[in-house]
């Protein structure tokens, strides 16, 4: 259904050409939107509705009938002089009636791309639909999800619209309150690099537009339209685990989550076993905050202890020191590859675990 709004500007854009008036009606008669008050008679547009005429002129109105796959939706009254008033209601009574079919094929792909990104749909009719909406289905895409930083900007769904403008290849929709899903029909080739690029330029634009602290979440790249919902999932996972484990980046990539995307999908007793197993009753994040930093940035510098005692601004023999301690509280000596491992994964699913207490589910 097409908005009031939507139809006020169209009528007002025609009033503007064609130095008309125009009211749209319901079958009932109760008038919808108007350029003027032109007394519309709610009994003679009931009257018309129930006639078979298309068209009709009474009292000095010209009436026309407007079908929605043949069922009548408005009743359109013109009023004006001279013999270009018939002419002038046929072509907007077809203009209207043209945007009542845009705007319920539009609903329909809403639809459908909504069903296919939750699995809603059985794989006979993903295909049967798609065919009768023109909706290619061998085609590379990828799911991008927007994400606002505090609450749902009412203006995000309109504004990522407004980025990729009238392209039927691409399509723009939301399955909740927050996220708003951007489908990305992408050429042939290097498909990661135009999915980058997209989400940089889709970035750029809403910052211009004045909306801070967005996120965009990607998925991999698909090759038949069926696998899509598949994307959509891993896109956020994206989003969830680059708020876990990189926070500082505004754009995040499922095939760049690397072992962030395994601790996510690890249950929480696992995790706790796994933290009690190598720490016993403590927890590795419980270390003050200079030890914590050495740390962070030993592994920044690949336990490289030179440069990184160059970097804190301490005495190689500082730095030593302080691992020498941590050996002491953990048992892991960190200049050790394997206990440097467990030591980096154990801060992660620590940082996993108070991330799903706080998640407000």
């Amino acid at each position: 259904m097409i908005s009031n709004q939507i139809l006020q500007n169209t009528i007002d854009g025609l009033k503007g050409i064609a130095r008309m008036d125009f009211c749209v009606m319901d079958v009932d008669g109760k008038e919808i939107v108007s350029t003027a008050d032109m007394s519309c008679s709610a009994r003679e547009a009931v009257e018309f509705a129930a006639s078979p005429a298309d068209s009709q002129e009474i009292h000095g109105y010209q009436f026309f009938k407007i079908y929605d796959e043949q069922q009548l939706e408005y009743v359109l009254m013109v009023g004006g002089t001279g013999e270009d008033v018939y002419v002038t209601g046929k072509m907007a009574a077809f203009q209207i009636q043209s945007l009542l079919a845009a705007y319920k094929e539009r609903f329909d792909k809403d639809n459908f791309f909504k069903n296919l990104l939750l699995d809603n749909l059985l794989l006979v009719d993903i295909y049967s639909r798609s065919k009768k909406l023109h909706i290619q289905a061998d085609v590379p895409r990828a799911v991008l999800i927007v994400e606002p930083g505090n609450s749902r900007d009412n203006n995000l769904l309109e504004l990522v619209r407004t980025h990729f403008g009238t392209s039927t290849r691409d399509f723009i929709t939301a399955v909740d309150e927050i996220n708003v899903i951007v489908v990305k029909e992408l050429s042939d080739g290097d498909s990661f690099k135009e999915i980058d690029k997209t989400a940089k330029l889709l970035k750029a634009f809403l910052q211009k537009e004045g909306m801070k602290d967005i996120r965009i979440a990607c998925g991999t790249v698909t090759k038949e339209l069926k696998e899509v919902s598949r994307s959509y999932k891993e896109a956020k996972m994206a989003i969830d685990v680059g708020k876990i484990f990189f926070e500082e980046r505004e754009i995040v990539a499922y095939n760049e989550l690397g072992i962030g995307r395994l601790i996510y999908q690890l249950p929480i007793p696992l995790c706790k076993m796994f933290i009690r197993e190598i720490f016993g009753g403590k927890s590795p994040d419980e270390l003050d905050e200079e030890t914590l930093g050495t740390i962070h940035k030993f592994f920044e510098n690949s336990l490289n202890v030179s440069e990184t005692s160059r970097q804190l601004f301490i005495h190689r023999n500082t730095l030593v020191y302080r691992l020498d301690k941590l050996q002491k509280s953990t048992g892991l000596d960190l200049r050790v590859f394997e206990d440097a491992i467990t030591f980096k994964i154990a801060l992660m699913v620590v940082k996993y675990m108070k991330y799903m207490e706080n998640a407000d589910f």
